[in-house]
């Protein structure tokens, strides 16, 4: 039976195509991976990816990716796929989602395959059903091809759940592997949201022991204030599952409070929306 602790990519067999039941969809999504040599532009510190790399997907063959989307949702549709792999209270299709083991944008076909998922829910009906999500680190929006794959991503009634972990350079930096350039990210949030509903995804955990300080928190809040009105809302989470990274020993989860605490700090000072996800 698949859990909320078990994402593995190869759970179905598949290679691009693999199950999971995940807790902030609130049931089963159909994940597509386009880094299947796990390989990621960035380096998150709480990543579950076993031996992660830096780099870029290779070559990914579209037909395949159809093929397998087909089987696997005509087997989760009109087969036994819910009852065999899936707890009774999970056994809810929720959406179709671009995520995998590394930045799904960073795949030169991705639009193409956006828009060979859309033919597949054609197919069975599912346009405006089953919702095309996108979970993204965001840093590749400055591209045309990846601005084309999620305005098509858009077309299909999806939407997008972009990283923002945190705010500050040093802790973008320390977190996410990369230098820390909130006004790139603020950038690269405001065209995402432009193009396709938008929700913010950000991963709240203790780094050495000491949860996020107030610093930290405000430079969130002043981040994404530009956006109130033009986000669906932030998705605040916790650590679910280990880490498989370097770091791991390093991160701990926090009390339920804190992320409600911050939650409402974001909600006051923005007045954005906040889903928690302990």
């Amino acid at each position: 039976m698949l859990t909320t602790d078990d994402h593995r990519r190869d759970s179905a067999g598949l290679l691009y195509v693999y199950p999971v039941v995940s807790r902030r969809a609130g049931g089963v999504s159909i994940g597509i991976n386009l880094n299947p040599n796990n390989a990621c532009n960035w380096a998150c510190l709480y990543c579950q990816v076993e031996n992660l790399t830096r780099g870029g997907p290779p070559p990914i063959d579209l037909d395949r990716l159809e093929g397998e989307l087909e089987s696997f949702l005509r087997d989760v549709l009109t087969g036994d796929f819910m009852q065999r792999e899936v707890p009774v209270g999970a056994r809810r299709l929720m959406d179709v989602a671009f995520s995998g083991n590394g930045e799904p944008t960073s795949a030169a076909e991705f639009a193409e395959a956006v828009d060979r998922v859309g033919k597949v829910l054609e197919r069975f009906g599912q346009i405006g059903k089953l919702v095309v999500r996108l979970i993204t680190n965001g840093s590749l929006m400055h591209r045309p091809e990846v601005q084309q794959g999620v305005l098509q991503l858009a077309k299909l009634g999806g939407e997008v759940w972009f990283k923002v972990d945190r705010a500050l350079p040093e802790e973008i930096s320390e977190i996410n592997g990369v230098p820390g350039v909130p006004s790139k990210v603020a950038k690269n949030l405001a065209l995402c949201a432009s193009l396709a509903p938008t929700w913010i995804q950000t991963c709240w955990f203790a780094l050495d022991g000491a949860a996020p300080s107030l610093a930290s928190q405000m430079a969130y809040c002043n981040l994404v204030r530009p956006l109130a009105g033009k986000l669906a809302g932030v998705h605040l989470y916790g650590l679910a599952r280990p880490s498989l990274q370097a770091a791991a020993a390093r991160l701990s989860a926090l009390p339920v409070d804190d992320l409600t605490v911050f939650a409402n700090l974001i909600k006051k000072e923005t007045g954005i929306q906040v889903l928690i996800s302990p």
